[in-house]
This record gives structure tokens, C-alpha cells and sequence, in this order.
């Protein structure tokens, strides 16, 4: 009978280390998950600035173009003017 039950306690103690060696790889798994999801988190952030920083740039070449259009309009209107004084 005592051979019976040391044999039951060595399968307990197998299964029970096999259950926590399976939790431990669902916990590695787990964090492996999150960490991907924070660096996907991370790199969509960075994306989402870097767009909107080049809208900013665009923006602004926009502007200046047409600062500078409506600089050599006044140009030309201030030469017209003088060219017929």
C-alpha cells in the first residue's frame, strides 16, 4: 500500500510541476504580448507625431509660398506705379 501511495504523491508532485511550469510559460507569454503592444503603442504614437509634424511643415511652405506671392504682386503693382509716374 505504501508503494501504491509514494507512486500517487511522485504523479501529484509531476503534475503540479508540470502545472507551474505551464503557468510560467502563460506569464512569459503574457508579458511578451504586452510588451509588443506597448512598443505597437509606442510606434503608432511616434507615427501619429512625425505625420502630424510634416502637416506642420506643409503647412507652413504653403504660407510662406503665398507670403511670396503676394509680395511679388505688390512688387509689381509698387514697379507699375512707378513706371508710370
Amino acid at each position: 500500500m505504501k508503494k501504491i501511495a509514494l507512486t500517487l504523491a511522485a504523479v501529484s508532485a509531476l503534475g503540479l510541476a508540470a502545472c507551474n511550469g505551464a503557468d510560467d510559460a502563460n506569464e512569459a507569454a503574457d508579458a511578451n504580448v504586452e510588451a509588443t503592444e506597448n512598443e505597437a503603442t509606442e510606434d503608432t504614437a511616434n507615427a501619429l507625431d512625425a505625420a502630424d509634424d510634416a502637416l506642420d511643415t506643409a503647412g507652413n511652405l504653403v504660407e510662406n509660398a503665398a507670403d511670396a506671392v503676394g509680395n511679388a504682386a505688390e512688387a509689381t503693382g509698387d514697379a507699375v506705379e512707378n513706371a508710370a509716374e
